[in-house]
Order: C-alpha cells, then structure tokens, then sequence
C-alpha cells in the first residue's frame, strides 16, 4: 500500500482537535478569523465609498421626479431635503461608521429601489439563485471529473481530443448567445419550456406538487446554461490535474509492483487527482449565493443576481452595501474552508 511519507507526523489528534504541520487548527482558524475581520472592514469601506461615488444616484433619481410634478418645490430644494432624509449629507467617512454601527445592531434599513425591508427582498431572492447554483454545481462535478479522468488516460487519442473540443466549446460559448439558442430550439421551435420567468401563467391554480413541478420546469434550461459553460473549465482541470498525478513517481512504483491499470488509475492517481479539487468545493460558496447576473436576466429569473444589479443601477445603498458584504464574508470562509480542507486532504500541506 503506497502512502504519504510522514503522514502520522503531520496529523496528530490531541483532545478532538486535529493538529496539522504541528499546528492546531483552532489556533490557525482564530487568527485567520481575526485577519479576515480586518480585511472585512477595509473592504466594506471601499464598497460603501464606491456606492456614494456612482454616477446613478437615487436621490437624485426621487428629487428629479418630484421637483417635475406641478407646483411642487424645486430640484435643488428636494435634493437637500431628501438628502438629509437619507442620512447622506454628512461625508463618506461619517455615514460609513453610521451604516456600521447599524449593521452592529441588525438594523439593516429599507431598500430604497424595492422599497421592502432589505431582508425581505434578499430571503426572497436568494434561494433561487441559491438552488439554481447548488443544482448546476452538483451537475457539473458529476460531468466534468469522469471526463476529465478519462481524456486524461486516453491522452493524444480520439477521446481526448472529443472532450478537449467539448471543453473549449463550452468555455468559449458566450452565455447570451448560447442561452438565446437554447430558447430558441427549446423554447420557440419544441415549445418545451416557457421562454422566460419563474413560474407559468396557471401557477396559483396548481397544487403545492404542481408548483413545484412548475418552477422546475422554469428552471431547466437556466440551470443547462450554467452547467455547459462552467463545466468545460473543470473538465480541463480535473484533466491537468490528473496528467501530473500519472507522471509522479510513487505512480510508476505501482505500476512496477504489478498492479493492474484499472487500480493504479482509480485507486491510487483519482483519490490524489482530487485533492486539489477539494479547495473548488470550499471557493464555490460564495457562487452559490451571488447568483448569475447575465442568465438570470437573460431568462427573467428573479434571483439575487438580477435584483442586485438593479438595486446597483439604481442607487440603493442599503441593499447593495448588505448584498456585497455578505458576498465578502462568504468568499473570506470559503477561503478559509478550502485551506483547511487542503490541509486535511493532503498532509504534505502545512498550515501556520
């Protein structure tokens, strides 16, 4: 049986915590919580400093509307007081310590665009997208690692030079066109699917099954689209991958000892093939909750992507300053999630 030189010495067990490279793991996850908080702050500063410095503007917006409507004040008068209204008369270092010490508090405020509270309009978007990404993730592994196995295997034969097309194909598509085709053949010509949004038009008739039977239909060649233009990357991923697992000597050992390539190929270059796909896992989280802006407006799904965009667009600081700091704390865990999960996978790695 071939193993990792040192493994024991790398991965100790002391009271229920795993020790790695002769470090606790509590200890690692403590000080990168701590270095992720830092880089919290600074990076919720700049986003709120580039959402008062959009040219969109939605006090404007609201001064413009009311000042054209008869007899009412002017531009200037309204942009002063819904300014002050809004809290945004005072200078960008002043409102950003205001809009912390809120968030300390849970008071997340009103949308300003979706005039909803923002956690409303956010639990009402995000699963969507949520689901669509989970779905189109799962689909994607189950796809992209056999194929990339096998073209790896069957390197510079007709197989490999398929998948490679396959995968190239896939990751030139550019996500509108392939989208508009898929309506196009699915949708127009088959009849299929509805062409765009979440539900059809008979859903509150449906049963509880029917619906959701409906909004699964509704997602189908959203979810297709996602899959076929993200899983040509892992594919040739997994493929490189798995190239320089069957070059590495402790391969060529196997193959020496006698065992046969079915074994040397899925038991001993796959398990090591996948160790670095483990940190994809981890860095997906935040995906799975940013939702996919172009697809989702391409098929008039509301999830979270499409309504951020809009909210952006249109000013609203309340619901974009709440959106994109939960995307930094997600992709601050993911990174932290996927360094430990490398480190657990493979005890060459040592984390400190």
């Amino acid at each position: 049986m071939i193993r990792s030189v040192g493994f024991e010495k790398n991965l100790q067990t002391t009271h229920g915590i795993v020790e790695i490279g002769g470090v606790f793991v509590r200890k690692y996850i403590v000080k990168r919580i701590l270095i992720s908080i830092v880089i919290l702050f600074f990076v919720a500063f700049i986003i709120y400093a580039l959402m008062r410095c959009l040219p969109t503007s939605y006090i404007e917006n609201m001064a413009r509307q009311k000042s054209m409507q008869p007899g009412s004040k002017s531009f200037e008068d309204w942009m002063a007081q819904l300014t002050a209204m809004y809290n945004m008369d005072k200078g960008i270092v002043y409102g950003f310590f205001a809009w912390l010490g809120q968030m300390f508090r849970g008071e997340f405020g009103d949308s300003w665009f979706y005039t909803v509270p923002v956690i409303e309009k956010f639990h009402g978007t995000i699963w969507v997208s949520f689901w669509m990404g989970l779905i189109a993730m799962i689909l994607e592994l189950i796809i992209a690692i056999p194929l990339g196995v096998v073209a790896a295997t069957k390197q510079y034969s007709k197989t490999d030079y398929t998948i490679s097309i396959l995968a190239l194909a896939g990751i030139s598509l550019p996500t509108f066109f392939f989208a508009s085709l898929l309506k196009l053949v699915f949708s127009v010509r088959l009849g299929w699917f509805d062409l765009f949004g979440l539900t059809g038009r008979n859903y509150e008739q449906l049963s509880a099954m029917g619906q959701f039977l409906d909004k699964a239909n509704h997602l189908v060649l959203p979810i297709v689209t996602l899959v076929v233009i993200s899983v040509g990357s892992l594919m040739r991923y997994t493929r490189t991958n798995m190239l320089e697992v069957l070059n590495a000597d402790y391969i060529r050992t196997a193959r020496a000892k006698g065992l046969d390539e079915r074994t040397v190929i899925y038991h001993h270059a796959f398990r090591n093939t996948l160790i670095p796909l483990v940190t994809i896992v981890g860095g997906s989280l935040p995906g799975l909750f940013s939702g996919a802006l172009i697809t989702e407006t391409l098929y008039s799904i509301p999830g979270i992507g499409y309504t951020s965009y809009q909210a952006m667009v249109g000013g609203d600081i309340p619901f974009s300053m709440f959106y994109l700091t939960f995307l930094a704390i997600l992709t601050l865990a993911g990174n932290l999630i996927s360094d430990i999960l490398y480190a657990v996978v493979d005890p060459r790695v040592r984390i400190s």
